[in-house]
């Protein structure tokens, strides 16, 4: 599955895997997970490591959009893990879509972007 989730900290973490290109179906399965997330714990703190991810198709760039409108100011913090440069400038260029902090790191640093979401 291209996106995996995992909840930690009660909740109020979710780590979240993308790889492969991801398709609107497979946000069918994140959305529902989220918002159940959001429900019980408020805002959450999200680790999005992209290790393996090569994108979206068009109707996945829609539901991602949808998504970040609806859930603006529902995320505290993201560290968004890559490996990629294209993945290093998607970090700015989602800084508008969020009310989040966001931080990237190198897939490298992958134990730094969880100690830097254990602040919040």
């Amino acid at each position: 599955m291209p996106i995996q989730l995992n909840e930690e900290d009660g909740g109020k973490l979710l780590n979240v895997h993308v790889s492969g290109k991801l398709t609107s179906a497979d946000y069918e399965h994140f959305v529902p997970e989220f918002e159940r997330l959001v429900a019980e714990n408020g805002k959450l703190r999200v680790l999005f490591d992209m290790t393996e991810f090569h994108g979206w198709d068009a109707g996945a760039l829609w539901a991602d959009t949808k998504f970040a409108i609806k859930h603006f100011a529902d995320i505290a913090r993201i560290a968004m893990v890559g490996e990629t440069k294209w993945q290093h400038r998607m970090a700015t260029f989602c800084k508008p879509f969020t009310k989040a902090t966001i931080q990237y790191f190198d897939h490298a640093h992958s134990t730094e972007a969880r100690a830097w979401l254990d602040k919040a």
